[in-house]
This record gives C-alpha cells, sequence and structure tokens, in this order.
C-alpha cells in the first residue's frame, strides 16, 4: 500500500474553494479533511499557496495515432497533455486507417496501453456505410461515436440522414454520447466556389470566417438538433463558434436535456481579428469567427449553457500548416499543453471564475459521460490531481513546447499560472514541472445502464 499526503491546499471542487488536506492510498483519494495526521512516514507534499483540482477531463483531441505519427502521437501528445494539467483524454476517429470498425477501435486501445500518459478512451467513427460496426459499440468502455457533418481533416463526412438517425436512435437506448462536428457542406462547397473566382487558390486566411461561414454552422447545427430532440438521443454538439448556436442549443435542451454542448480553447481567446498576426496557424474548422461570438461563448459558459472546455488538439507539421494554397494548408493546431493555462488566464482577466473552469473542464465531462469515480475531489474517486500556482508566470517559448509538431498558437504568450504537480491515479507523473518518468494511466470506465 503506498499513501501521499497533500497538506495545506487550496481545494476547487463542486463550486467551492476551501483549505483541507488530502490523503492518497494506492490510486485513490482515502480522506480529505481540515487536517489529516499519519502515523507512520510517508510522502507528504505541503501545498501551501497552491491550488488543488480534479485532472482535466479532455472530451476532444486528435492524437494522429496510428497512421500519421509525423503529427503526433499517443505517447507524445498525452505527455503534452499532462503538463497541462489533461489526466485523461477522449480522442477521434480520424485517423489512419479511420476508426470505423470494432477491431481498429481495439488496436488503438492496445497502443494507449502501453504508451499513453493519460487515461484514455476512443471514440467509434461514423461513415455512410459502417452503421452495424457502430452498433456493436460496448457503451460501458467506450466514450462516444463521432459524426462529421462537414468534411474536415479524413474527410469522414457523413450526409445520409437515415444512418444519422440511426444512430441517434442506437444513442439513446444505449446512453452513449454522439459527437458532432456541424458545418453544412453544401454551404461550405458554395462559398468555396465564390472564393476560388475571385481569388482563385490564394483566398486570404482573414476569410476564413466567411468560407467556412456562420451560416454552414448555424443551418447543421438546426438540422442535428431537430433530429436529436425526435430520437431524444445524448447529442454533444463540438466547438460551438457562434452566438447564434448558443441560442438554438438553448432552445433544443428544454425539449432534450440530454443535449449538450462544447466550447474550445482557440474560440474563447482568439477572434477574426487575429488571423492578420497569426495566420494559418489560427485556422480551425469550424472557423474562429468574430469578437461578439467570443463574447458570447465566454457568456454561455458562464451561465452553464456550455457543458465542456476542450481543446479540440489537431496537430499538424508547420510544413503542412503554412501552405501558401489555402484549400491545402491543414486546419487545426495543437492545444492540450496549453487549454489550462490559457483558462486559467481567462480566469486572471476576470472572464470565468475557478469554480467554473473546475465544472465545465473536469466536473461535466465525469458526469455528462458517466465516467467511473473522475472528475471530483471525493473520497473513493481516482487521484487524477492537479496542483497548480497561480502567480509563477512563464512564456511559451520553442524550449518549452511539448509538441511533436513542435509549434503553439500561444508562442510568445505569458501565462501567470502554471501546473506544478500532476498525479494520474494515484501516481505522481509530474512534480514541480519535472517529469517523474512514472505512469499509471488506465482506460476510461462508464457507468451506463
Amino acid at each position: 500500500m503506498s499513501q501521499t499526503l497533500i497538506k495545506n491546499a487550496t481545494l476547487i471542487n463542486e463550486d467551492k474553494i476551501i483549505k483541507a488536506d488530502l490523503l492518497i492510498e494506492d490510486q485513490f483519494i482515502k480522506k480529505i479533511a481540515d487536517q489529516i495526521s499519519v502515523e507512520k512516514n510517508i510522502k507528504t507534499i505541503d501545498a501551501k499557496n497552491l491550488y488543488l483540482l480534479p485532472g482535466i477531463i479532455d472530451d476532444q483531441v486528435h492524437f494522429r495515432e496510428p497512421g500519421l505519427t509525423h503529427k503526433g502521437s499517443i505517447q507524445t501528445e498525452s505527455k503534452a497533455a499532462l503538463k497541462g494539467g489533461i489526466t485523461s483524454f477522449m480522442e477521434m476517429p480520424n485517423t489512419n486507417p479511420k476508426t470505423l470498425n470494432q477491431q481498429l477501435l481495439q488496436e488503438k486501445y492496445n497502443i494507449a496501453q502501453n504508451d499513453s500518459f493519460c487515461n484514455y478512451s476512443f471514440y467509434m467513427g461514423t461513415a455512410n456505410d459502417n452503421l452495424e460496426e457502430v452498433l456493436k459499440t460496448n457503451p460501458q468502455t467506450n466514450c462516444g461515436i463521432k459524426i462529421f457533418l462537414g468534411a474536415s481533416t479524413g474527410n469522414m463526412l457523413v450526409n445520409q440522414v437515415d444512418v444519422i438517425k440511426k444512430v441517434l436512435e442506437f444513442s439513446a437506448q444505449s446512453k452513449l454520447i454522439v459527437d458532432v462536428h456541424s458545418e453544412d457542406e453544401s454551404i461550405i462547397q458554395m462559398n468555396a466556389q465564390k472564393f476560388k473566382e475571385k481569388y482563385q487558390e490564394q483566398v486570404p486566411i482573414t476569410m476564413h470566417h466567411l468560407l467556412r461561414s456562420r451560416e454552414a454552422c448555424i443551418e447543421s447545427t438546426k438540422k442535428i438538433l431537430a433530429l436529436a430532440i425526435e430520437t431524444q438521443a445524448y447529442l454533444n454538439i463540438l466547438h460551438i463558434s457562434t452566438k447564434e448556436e448558443i441560442e438554438l442549443i438553448k432552445a433544443a435542451k428544454k425539449q432534450n436535456p440530454n443535449i449538450l454542448c462544447e466550447a474550445c480553447t482557440h474560440h474563447l481567446w482568439f477572434t477574426n481579428d487575429d488571423y492578420q498576426q497569426k495566420g494559418n496557424l489560427i485556422k480551425w474548422n469550424p472557423a474562429i469567427k468574430t469578437k461578439a461570438d467570443r463574447e458570447a461563448l465566454r457568456k454561455a459558459v458562464s451561465d452553464r449553457l456550455i457543458d465542456f472546455l476542450a481543446t479540440d488538439h489537431a496537430p499538424h507539421t508547420l510544413e503542412e500548416k503554412s501552405n501558401d494554397n489555402y484549400f491545402k494548408a491543414a486546419a487545426g493546431g495543437p492545444l492540450v499543453q496549453h487549454h489550462l493555462p490559457a483558462l486559467l488566464e481567462l480566469y486572471h482577466q476576470g472572464v470565468f471564475s475557478l469554480e467554473t473552469i473546475v465544472d465545465r473542464a473536469c466536473h461535466n465531462p465525469a458526469r455528462k459521460f458517466n465516467i467511473d469515480k473522475r472528475g471530483f475531489l471525493k473520497e473513493g474517486f481516482y487521484a487524477d490531481l492537479c496542483l497548480l500556482n497561480l502567480n509563477n508566470p512563464w512564456t511559451v517559448t520553442q524550449d518549452n513546447i511539448l509538441y511533436k509538431c513542435a509549434w503553439s498558437p500561444f508562442m510568445g504568450q505569458r501565462f501567470q499560472s502554471s501546473i506544478e504537480t500532476v498525479f494520474v491515479n494515484g501516481t505522481i507523473v509530474l512534480e514541480n514541472q519535472e517529469f517523474t518518468g512514472q505512469s499509471n494511466s488506465q482506460r476510461l470506465v462508464f457507468n451506463r445502464k
């Protein structure tokens, strides 16, 4: 039996901030109390002036393995995630080969079992012709199902309504969450043709949010919400980017409380004004849009309308991002290492409370995905923990980026807060900002019956 005692910490948990000690025994939180005394000599961490929160659970990452490991791998990107306080991730199916059958899904789990530094789960991918495989997905051992309603990285567009509806019906019965990338492909293609006529292949990146337009997002989200209301599916609309979608989702939740939605770091931080300076480095799908959209998203997070804070971590090489041909320049970017520091910076700016960040980034992913014994500081729960120093400034430089692609849209950004120590299942994997060489990751389990 191994034990670790964290003393004098400031705990952020379930909308409260309190001073307390926390005792870890083996993989679990054994005790939380004002003061904990232990008889024998065990490892003790003095967390005075540090904040303790559950490890971040990121419900949307693309770690690129198998087949695209020149961009990133489960090993490299999960290690970067640890540095950012993320202890669990859910990874997307647009790898090579695409995760479109149960055998390929299991192969990902096999890789993660050997290589992942974080707890892990993987989405089953949907295509127009693999419904039989999708319906085999086990709700107790897999996080969910992914549908691309707009073509994005990996080109897994699903445009047959009967397939989408059957997947949603399966969701309602199994409680498996269906994640959707919501953009209307016909609107995007129509916009692309107009911009090609004017600019050929050299569409300015400042036009990205007009080509991957708000109308494409709104129309797609209207359609999928209607199907989710009809089927009462467990639907999660990923990376919301427009103020109009927020209102649509707000109304839809009243007719189906299983409807969920997510905001990502980049949509909460950047606006279309940043394209001029950042260029393709902030080219994402859906596109970063206006300041008004960003402010509406921030308000929706604080108002508890948006359920999750995630990254959509999607690394590409700088060469892939820097292509002069707009249509060939890759969309997506690396974020897991800087997700929590960026959210904490928004706390320092008065945008979010610490309680809000923990609720949307830790509690809600565990709560809404029904993850077993994670996401909270509770006795009997797994000791996935993160110790923060809110007043230890540092700057993102080439030397401290851990992504395999070796770049960040936050290059040169000064963050006020640092992640000091991280536990995964009771094991210290990062201590005083240094990796310990230890690993104790597990496959996530889901309580769905």
